[in-house]
């Protein structure tokens, strides 16, 4: 099978926020600087996920921590240029002290012992009936003995304000979906633990939510492609200007952006392929499934 471009949540976010962000970090492959933030990020992560490698018992906030070291030499193997970040030792231990006062509030949060992950990191595929194809991480998945699913994913930064929960939720109702189309199951909830406020984001899905999301996902796949033809993302001010590494290729910063990478754009216009069979139902309950061969109507 050809390797083909798809959807990510992360990417849909970056169109939303701002279509030439998203053109410099998809199409073009600009590079970026590396993040701190980011990286202690994928630390955390991966200790998280590697704590469920051993039995229930044994997964106390010692282990966890007795694994940070371990999972930080693991990730400088394969980059170790990751290690010029800091400006010497003691930034590089103040750095590695952040990221064990968040694997401590992870242990107020949750009771490792008596989780039993189905799945962790777990890669998500699905294929809309439109033939675009969305693609995700999920940090974990849950199933109880009933069969019933709950998506859990970890941020290390703070919780959102009221709001911005509905865009920070986005995220899992992306997952919510794409679980349900590839693998027919509805989750029965979904949780974004926020590790550095010790506060947990929980969303619990009903079906109407996963026609939702497809259809914006269809609108949003429909707005990159238009501006594909036109080879033409126009910069969104905002705020999170502030924070975007892409400043001196942008006209609101009086930059100029090179020219589109058409090989970037034919990588990406892959992500749509021919529309599949039309997708099983059987995540919905009953009397929520659509009528075979014809249009469900919504009024």
């Amino acid at each position: 099978m050809s390797r083909h471009a798809a959807l990510s949540p992360s990417r849909a976010k970056d169109f939303k926020q701002c279509p030439l962000m998203f053109r410099f970090r998809t199409v073009d492959r600009l590079p970026e600087p590396p993040s701190l933030e980011a990286l202690r990020g994928t630390l955390v992560h991966s200790v998280l996920e590697h704590l469920y490698d051993g039995p229930a018992a044994a997964r106390t906030e010692e282990a966890a921590q007795g694994l940070l070291l371990p999972r930080w030499n693991a990730h400088l193997e394969s980059k170790p240029r990751d290690r010029d970040l800091f400006e010497g030792p003691a930034h590089l231990e103040t750095w590695l002290g952040s990221a064990r006062t968040l694997i401590g509030n992870y242990f107020r949060m949750e009771n490792p012992t008596f989780i039993e992950p189905a799945a962790r990191e777990q890669f998500v595929n699905a294929r809309l009936a439109s033939g675009l194809a969305v693609r995700g991480i999920v940090d974990r998945i849950d199933e109880a003995p009933n069969g019933a699913l709950r998506i859990v994913d970890y941020k290390t930064g703070k919780s959102p304000g009221p709001r911005f929960q509905d865009e920070a939720l986005f995220q899992m109702r992306f997952y919510t979906a794409a679980i349900a189309l590839s693998q027919g199951k509805l989750a029965r909830r979904t949780q974004i633990i926020y590790l550095k406020d010790g506060r947990t984001l929980t969303y619990d899905p009903v079906p109407d939510d996963v026609d939702a999301v497809v259809f914006e996902l269809d609108s949003i796949w429909n707005a990159i492609e238009e501006r594909l033809d036109a080879a033409d993302f126009e910069h969104k001010p905002s705020r999170l200007c502030d924070w975007c590494h892409f400043q001196e290729n942008c006209p609101a910063f009086g930059g100029a952006a090179p020219p589109m990478s058409e090989e970037g754009a034919a990588a990406l216009r892959t992500a749509k392929g021919t529309a599949p069979a039309e997708p099983s139902d059987e995540w919905r309950p009953a009397a929520h499934r659509r009528p075979r061969g014809g249009i469900q109507n919504s009024g």
